[in-house]
């Protein structure tokens, strides 16, 4: 699915089945905004237009992020057929960064109100190319904590309660070495994948799969070498349960007992509840730990593009949808997680819990644990293509029987492809 139907020029009107802006209509300017999955911003846009009878806003809602991408830089190069504003996932904003010449600096035709301290500083930074130019208004994040099977726990002789289970996360040390004891005593997978866990490891890095200066990484930082070592040497040890995220083998995994645990950023709470299902209500849970502290896997971003009409009306509307007050309404909506300082002290925020995780206090966990997070990744162009296209397909190849060292030059070989 495409995040617009047919590309048209950016000049003129359209029919609004199309990105681009579509000028204005019996003295309305008409804005466009693309965005992909749920981002909880139906209800907000007609506020906005009540509160601004002078605009006028059409939604292109594209289900699957990949399409939605795909669509966002095949229409930069050709020039033409954007939306006014375009939504952005954090694993695609550093292609977006490398092309600052292709969208507007939100410091300069944003609002003046709007200041780098609404954000969290590592998301604010996140938006920001090279050159300087803030690309991006931060959206929604995703802070990492961990959800585990409770009941598996207990049939393992570990502990159960959030409490005392968060010591078992600690570090990545304590939290294989839990894996190992679980593996012993049940003969059954610790974690889902190789690849999820190993994601996780490497999204607190400072440094993603690309230097700063956009040369490969994987061959001059040891830390991804001995990240990939760590994961794959548990897996062999029967840690991982060898399921391909979002597979309906995965998915049904979580129905099954497949894996104890998982690592979990704020919106895997409702992939867990959805796969799971009703009758594991109460026996998933999730405690304000992450292995060597804070991590963040998720979230987005919001950019004019330069081929907007309206870059003045369009950064008005993103910087509004941007706000605290608007954010904690599309949390409450869809579960998006603001990035907002303000809205991480919000009471409809904090007070949230979840009896699917036993009543867990899940505003006040991922909160604190957005907090932890230290500095925003450095993530070259064509650092998502590498994660999707060149280590998660070589972990996996290591799930399926190849040698680490096998599957780790796989990855390099394949990511010297991808940004060759």
């Amino acid at each position: 699915m495409l995040a617009a139907s047919v590309a048209v020029t950016a000049c003129g009107s359209s029919d609004g089945a199309s990105g681009g802006s579509t000028g204005t209509s019996g003295g309305k300017v008409e804005l466009t905004i693309g965005t992909f999955t749920e981002f909880g911003y139906e209800d907000l846009l007609t506020e906005y237009m009540r509160l601004h009878p002078n605009i006028k806003i059409t939604q292109h809602k594209t289900g699957e992020g990949g399409p939605y991408h795909q669509n966002l830089f095949t229409k930069l190069a050709a020039g033409h057929g954007l939306e006014d504003v375009v939504a952005v996932e954090e694993g695609y904003i550093s292609d977006v960064l490398a092309r600052p010449n292709l969208f507007n600096d939100l410091t300069k035709i944003g609002p003046k109100d709007v200041t780098p301290d609404r954000w969290l500083p590592w998301k604010y930074e996140g938006g920001k190319a090279k050159n300087g130019a803030l690309i991006g208004y931060g959206t929604d994040i995703g802070p990492e904590a961990m959800c585990y099977r409770s009941d598996l726990f207990k049939a393992a002789g570990l502990p159960t309660d959030p409490e005392k289970v968060a010591p078992l996360f600690a570090t990545w040390q304590s939290y294989f070495a839990a894996g190992d004891q679980y593996v012993a005593h049940t003969h059954k997978a610790w974690f889902d994948s190789d690849s999820q866990t190993f994601n996780a490891m490497h999204n607190q890095l400072p440094i993603g799969f690309l230097n700063t200066d956009d040369s490969l990484a994987m061959e001059t930082n040891p830390q991804i070498r001995a990240n990939w070592d760590t994961v794959t040497a548990a897996g062999e040890r029967g840690q991982s349960a060898k399921l391909t995220a979002f597979s309906p083998e995965w998915n049904n995994g979580f129905k099954t007992g497949a894996f104890a645990t998982t690592v979990c950023p704020s919106w895997m709470l409702g992939v867990v509840k959805e796969q799971a299902g009703p009758k594991n209500s109460g026996k998933w849970a999730v405690t304000a730990a992450f292995p060597g502290g804070g991590g963040n896997w998720g979230g987005s971003y919001l950019a004019v593009p330069k081929q907007s009409q309206h870059p003045t009306e369009a950064a008005a509307l993103a910087a509004w949808l941007t706000a605290p007050e608007q954010q904690i309404k599309a949390f409450q909506k869809t579960g998006n997680f603001p990035s907002q300082v303000k809205a991480l002290t919000d009471p409809a925020l904090l007070s949230t819990t979840d009896p699917y995780f036993g009543n867990a206090k899940t505003g006040e966990i991922f909160s604190e644990q957005a907090k932890k997070v230290e500095r925003a990744q450095y993530k070259g162009p064509g650092d998502g293509k590498i994660k999707e296209n060149a280590v998660s397909p070589a972990l996996q190849a290591v799930e399926q029987g190849k040698s680490p060292q096998d599957g780790w030059q796989q990855a390099v070989d394949a990511a010297k492809k991808i940004i060759k």
